[in-house]
């Protein structure tokens, strides 16, 4: 199906902009991951996994929440979580309540992973993302990707069963 009308194409401001989003959504996981690698020898996905963990009741969440809030799919979650349990710190488990579901529990030894590896990742994100921005511009930041990740999040199938995805 054709459609005829003219693109909406970007002013020269949206194309700069556009280009330094583009540049600061490729380069800012791969820094974040560089630092967590050397420093506590895991990476970006999988400190996102254990952290998210250690933020929730009882530290355990499904599978299939976990994966929406780690910002991954279902399979790459599996995939990391496999390793996560043969380090010891990640435990799965089937859902008593459901039989159909898998829950992922953080270990007290994955809490100690957390507990030892934020203090450096933390210090990194901060000199990254906000020590170069002003109060009013972590706002900003903050309500611009409230507002990008709802419109991406009406754009996907089942988005109204998404979890909140405000705790870090």
């Amino acid at each position: 199906m054709d459609d005829a009308r003219e693109p909406r194409w970007l002013d020269d401001e949206e194309r700069e902009t556009w280009f330094a989003l583009g540049s600061l959504l490729l380069r800012l996981p791969g820094a974040l991951d560089a630092q967590l690698r050397r420093d506590a020898g895991i990476g970006y996905f999988e400190y996102q996994v254990l952290a998210r963990l250690s933020m929730v009741p009882e530290r355990t969440l499904r599978m299939s929440a976990l994966a929406v809030v780690a910002e991954g799919s279902l399979s790459r979650l599996s995939q990391v979580v496999t390793r996560l349990e043969g380090r010891g710190w990640v435990r799965r488990t089937p859902d008593p309540t459901d039989g159909r579901y898998t829950l992922a529990t953080l270990t007290d030894e994955g809490w100690d992973k957390v507990v030892s590896s934020a203090p450096e990742h933390v210090e990194t994100v901060r000199r990254l993302v906000y020590d170069p921005l002003t109060r009013a511009q972590v706002r900003q930041l903050g309500e611009i990707g409230r507002r990008v990740g709802r419109a991406i999040d009406a754009d996907e199938p089942g988005s109204d069963r998404r979890p909140d995805r405000s705790a870090t």
